[in-house]
């Protein structure tokens, strides 16, 4: 398989406090892979690494085999590296119509066109934003503020953002917090039709939604890989549900 996202021996440091713990981690092209750990394992931390929002101390991020280790965010989005937030980084004050015109026209280097209505002369702009807008299940409200929303739907609307991108390797963290569970379905959903061709890593508390995920899950402990492997291998390792789980070794 292809190696899509790699890091190398990654580590961050601040200070004499170790977050990232030289996490060398493999993400194949097309994946199905989540993240998990328990509160403060460095989930966060890392992300941030692979992101550029954080530089390493040490170690390297390559994206498709390219050194990123020292790429600005906005670069790594560029080459095809996106992610979505734990809290939504959405403008309340637009419509998803405005803000997926917003990403789009940006990819296409269309400007500031998107301020005004997406017309005529965006017409490549205004198909694609229809066919995202429908993939997500968000035409029924389009013209709406996003503050307005029901939260299921802007978390929708983060993911369509983030799709709206082009990404080769999409990160999606936590992106069910905080939505109500009349709702999480549409979300799960929403990820499992993400294409083929996309490779994705979930980062994620809710063990149901990573388990109905991934295909592959990794394990960070004090800002270390503890394990890898397939979910059933995960589900039934001791070392897990000793950590993770909270339960003892005998348990």
């Amino acid at each position: 398989m292809t190696v899509a996202l790699e890091t190398r021996l990654l580590a961050k440091r601040f200070g004499g406090l170790v977050a990232t713990r030289d996490v060398s981690f493999k993400l194949e092209r097309g994946a199905r892979q989540a993240l998990i750990g328990p509160n403060g394992a460095g989930k966060t931390t890392f992300v941030n690494l692979l992101t550029g929002v954080l530089p390493p101390s040490s170690g390297e991020v390559l994206l498709g085999g390219r050194d990123i280790t020292r790429l600005r965010p906005e670069r790594r989005v560029a080459l095809g590296l996106v992610r979505t937030f734990q809290i939504n980084q959405l403008f309340g004050d637009l419509t998803p119509l405005e803000t997926l015109a917003l990403a789009v026209g940006e990819r296409l280097g269309r400007g500031s066109r998107w301020l005004r209505r997406v017309g005529a002369d965006n017409g490549a702009v205004a198909h694609e934003v229809d066919e995202i807008a429908e993939r997500f299940g968000l035409t029924d409200v389009l013209d709406l503020r996003t503050d307005t929303l029901p939260y299921g739907k802007q978390r929708l609307l983060e993911i369509a953002v983030a799709f709206a991108c082009a990404p080769q390797v999409l990160l999606l963290d936590e992106p069910a917090a905080g939505v109500p569970e009349a709702e999480r379905r549409d979300i799960l959903d929403a990820i499992a039709a993400l294409p083929a061709d996309v490779s994705v890593l979930l980062i994620e508390h809710d063990m149901d939604l990573v388990f109905s995920f991934a295909k592959r899950i990794s394990v960070l402990v004090d800002g270390g890989l503890l394990v890898e492997g397939e979910p059933s291998a995960i589900a039934a390792d001791p070392q897990v549900r000793a950590v993770y789980l909270g339960e003892s070794k005998h348990g």
